[in-house]
This record gives C-alpha cells, structure tokens and sequence, in this order.
C-alpha cells in the first residue's frame, strides 16, 4: 500500500482554491479511479498522466490506484492538475520520495510524450497558492515568468516530467528541447479576441493600453473640444459619451484614452494580468500588464463576448478584459 500527496489550484471565476491532490495505491485488480469532482476534461487526465509516465522511462504501478481531490465540493476542470496527479501516482508507487512533494503547489499540463504544456491562469493560481502559505511552485517553464510575479514564492519552470522527476530525486537533469512560445488561445466564447501582436484573429481588440509605441494624444491635430473632454474623463475617472458622423474621430480619440491614464500600481497590474491569463490573451513575452487595457468589442460581439461567461469555468468578457482600463462600445451603424 502506498499513499502521497500534493497540491494543485482549482479556478473558479478569477479566483484560486487550492486542491490537495491525494493518490492512494492497494493491492487489487489494476485500475485508475479518479474521483473529487472532476470535469470531462480532467477525467480524460487519467489517459494523459499514464502516457506521460511510460514516455518518460517510469513505471506504471499495476495495483488499484485512486486519486482524489480534495475539497470535493469544488467544481474542478481543465488540465492544469495533470502535473500534480503525475508526481502523486509517483509518490505513492515510491519513485520519487512523498515527502518532497507534499508542500509542493503544481500546475501544468502534460503532454503523451511527457512535455509539460503551458495552461491558463497560471498567476492567479500561484496568488492563491501564496495566500495559502506555499512557497514553492512548479509550472510550465513557458508561464515561469508570470507566476514569478507573485512576491515571495519560489518558482521551478519544468520543460517536461522527465526534468521534474530529476530534480525531485537529485538526479542530473535531462536537456529537453525548447518549443516556442506560443500565447495561449482564448477560449471559443472569446473566438475573434486580439491582443496587439499576438495575431489571434479580428472582432474584439483587448490588450495594453498606452504603452511604448502606443497611441498617443500628441498624434492628433485639432480637435481642442474632445481632447478637452478626454482630459477630464481621465482626470476624475469620469465615463465619456462620443457622438458624431462616421469619420469624426471618435475610435482615433478612445484608443488614446489609456494613454492619460496613470501607470498600473502593483497590485492593479496583477489584478489585470489575473484577469488576461485565464482569458489566454497574455502577449508573449509580456507577463505583467502594467499599462491600462483597452478593450474595444466589435458592435456584432454577442452578450457572451461582453460579460463573459461558458460551459463549466467562467471565462472573462470584454468588460472584465477592460478593468482597470478602458472599455470602448461603438453603436455606430457602419
């Protein structure tokens, strides 16, 4: 008999709960039950995890196996646990020592092949994992830098299981070849969302507002009234009507409205990447959001696109993709 356990987060909305990941093998018929309130696709980990641990050189344990997730009252989906049920099966078959990964948080996705894959809402995940006292993570190396982010949490960016297994139990690490990064997709509620320089289709246009490079009042000549007004809007933080014939300049005049806004305090940006990591819309390179989003839907975006929503976990809409920033909706006829 053998038992291990580690950790993982559920998402729910914007928010983190942590998940204890227990497995538990018996003597018995083989088998892999996995029970916690799991969703489709968390249940499908169960294929995922096996092929991720033969691929990777270990044994798969041929005695009853079960995982568990705990609280089972939470509602838990998507992939990000595939890490966390891999070391857990590995712990309770004593390939790696249990105790090494029982103050662990995980979270990552794995491949057939062992690679671990990038998922969404990797800073949120890790806040709620600081919140609950943990202090070391491990995630996908390509959502290392985002889950750095958070003070005071040591973070290990893993490429595959192979390299996990290695560090668990001081082993040399194996080299894995780098894959390039890829932004994460959104989520087919989002289909048609953009983040500049992500190349992610056209309809719904949500990213930084008023970086480097970016739109900027300076660029306009004339218009002294509506700068006026732009001016005050940002100033007191004040919602503002523009109304005028196609060709008038009111869209030129509201992607320059982030550009007035003052720069994200620390904990605004980490409120805003949260919010962009789960929608997937992240720009490469680019794990802080610091500057105000702009989030502009397009007049055909259905109510689902606006105010978010889906099967399952919650993705965020437009408005959410513009807090702390600015949301543009152009009832124009054009």
């Amino acid at each position: 008999m053998g038992f291990a356990r580690t950790c993982s987060v559920a998402l729910v909305g914007v928010e983190g709960v942590v998940v204890e990941v227990q497995a538990d093998l018996e003597p018995g018929v083989a088998a892999f039950t996995l029970v916690g309130l799991p969703d489709k696709s968390l249940v499908e980990s169960r294929d995922r995890v096996r092929a991720a641990l033969v691929n990777s050189g270990a044994v798969w344990p041929q005695k009853k196996l079960t995982v568990g997730l705990s609280p089972a009252s939470v509602p838990k989906g998507g992939s990000g646990f595939d890490l966390a049920v891999a070391c857990a099966v590995l712990g309770a078959a004593e390939r790696i020592d249990p105790r090494q990964i029982a103050d662990l948080m995980m979270i990552g996705e794995l491949g057939l092949d062992g690679r671990v894959r990038p998922v969404r809402g990797v800073l949120p995940a890790v806040l709620a994992a600081s919140e609950a006292g943990y202090q070391q993570v491990v995630v996908p190396e390509q959502t290392a830098a985002e889950a750095a982010l958070v003070p005071g949490v040591s973070v290990l960016g893993v490429r595959s299981l192979r390299q996990l297994i290695a560090v668990l139990t001081d082993e040399p690490v194996p080299e894995e070849e780098q894959e390039p990064f890829e932004p994460g997709r959104p989520d087919p509620l989002l289909a048609g969302l953009t983040v500049p320089g992500a190349g992610m289709g056209t309809g719904v246009t949500a990213g930084p507002g008023s970086g480097a490079g970016g739109p900027d009042l300076a660029d306009v000549a004339g218009q002294r009234a509506a700068r006026g007004a732009l001016e005050v809007a940002a100033a007191g933080g004040h919602h503002l009507f523009l109304t005028g014939p196609p060709g008038a300049g009111k869209t030129m005049l509201a992607e320059r409205l982030p550009g007035l806004l003052p720069p994200l305090t620390r904990q605004e940006a980490l409120e805003v990447t949260a919010v962009h990591s789960i929608a997937g819309v992240l720009p490469p390179g680019q794990p802080l959001v610091d500057t105000p989003p702009y989030c502009a839907p397009h007049h055909s975006a259905t109510m689902a696109a606006l105010v978010g929503g889906g099967n399952g976990l919650p993705r965020p809409g437009a408005v959410s993709l513009a807090h702390r920033g600015v949301l543009f909706l152009d009832f124009s006829d054009h």
